[in-house]
């Protein structure tokens, strides 16, 4: 993973803030692009790993076609509402599709810790309930950029 920063390293996460934030958040923004160059962002739910972050998407979606046609993907995920609480973090690279699609829940090693933290975020269960229109699809960034502007107050001219 390459940390790159068109915003300034005085603004930057460290390594735990961005893991923090990552598994505090609730929705990304996803950015895909069709055969014909035209982009299309959608929200999505996520979970982080610390290396890798999972999006549990519709297999019957614009996203999972063009995905599938081009892995290429942007994540951004941001929050606040004043300049100066602006924080967020951009990960880029391609998607993969893991595991069953659409997923039924068949035995998948790979899958168990991303099921498991997905289950307890959004639905606060210790398992994933399976509905066999989602898939998984993980993203282990080869670009990440992050933000946080509530740094700035503590910078001096």
């Amino acid at each position: 993973m390459t940390v790159t920063q068109r915003r300034g390293r005085r603004i930057m996460m460290t390594d735990t803030e961005r893991d923090t934030y990552l598994g505090e958040q609730r929705t990304c923004r996803v950015a895909t692009v069709s055969a014909e160059g035209m982009p299309h962002v959608g929200a999505l739910w996520f979970v982080w790993d610390g290396t890798s972050l999972w999006l549990y998407s519709l297999t019957r979606s614009r996203r999972w076609a063009q995905l599938r046609q081009n892995p290429k993907i942007a994540v951004v995920v941001d929050d606040g509402v004043e300049y100066g609480d602006l924080r967020g973090v951009e990960l880029s690279g391609e998607a993969e599709v893991v595991g069953e699609a659409p997923r039924t829940g068949e035995a998948c090693a790979e899958l168990e810790l991303p099921e498991r933290l997905f289950a307890s975020k959004y639905f606060g269960l210790d398992t994933l309930p399976h509905d066999g229109r989602h898939a998984w699809l993980r993203l282990t960034p080869e670009a990440v950029t992050s933000w946080d502007f509530r740094k700035l107050a503590g910078l001096s001219s």
